[in-house]
């Protein structure tokens, strides 16, 4: 257990280009969690709402402050800021595959984060959305842990699966 507390994980660029960009996050990560969920509706709906990063307090109001650097554009590497609940995240995005994958990575109050989205169009053109996410930081599990974090990416689909239905 004091191990895992004292495990910081690779650098923010490290687990930019060496795990986010492709295409995985970090497995060695004391807190990591997945979560996917069925969603009534096209590809194309889900991912207008994952690739609207200002837009995303719109349906969950836990998120705010959201800032695109440059020309609000979501491309690899365009950096952002954002708040989730009490928490500013410093953000990046490292893929941008549209309608297939949305991934970024963050960091806040010492943590380092990588956050996969991944996108499946089903037989019935249904929507499968699938979310992972590894975060690591000394102490972090001070004050977090896998449980919390699965909450958290449980009501983030369960917000994302509402306003697509709902669209």
């Amino acid at each position: 257990m004091f191990q895992e507390m004292r495990y910081r994980g690779p650098s923010l660029d490290e687990l930019h280009e060496n795990y986010a960009k492709r295409h995985r996050i970090d497995e060695a990560a004391p807190i990591r969690s997945a979560h996917e969920v069925a969603i009534d509706a096209p590809v194309e709906r889900v991912w207008a709402l994952l690739a609207d990063p200002a837009g995303w307090s719109a349906f969950d109001p836990a998120i705010h402050d959201v800032r695109v650097v440059g020309n609000d554009t979501v491309a690899v590497d365009t950096r952002f800021t954002w708040v989730n609940g009490r928490a500013k995240i410093a953000s990046r995005f490292a893929v941008v595959e549209p309608l297939r994958e949305i991934t970024w990575t963050g960091s806040a109050m010492g943590s380092r984060a990588a956050h996969r989205h991944l996108l499946t169009t089903r037989e019935d053109g249904t929507t499968l959305l699938r979310t992972e996410e590894s975060m690591a930081g000394t102490l972090l599990g001070l004050f977090y842990n896998s449980a919390k974090l699965h909450a958290e990416l449980t009501r983030w689909l369960d917000s994302i699966k509402a306003a697509a239905e709902q669209s």
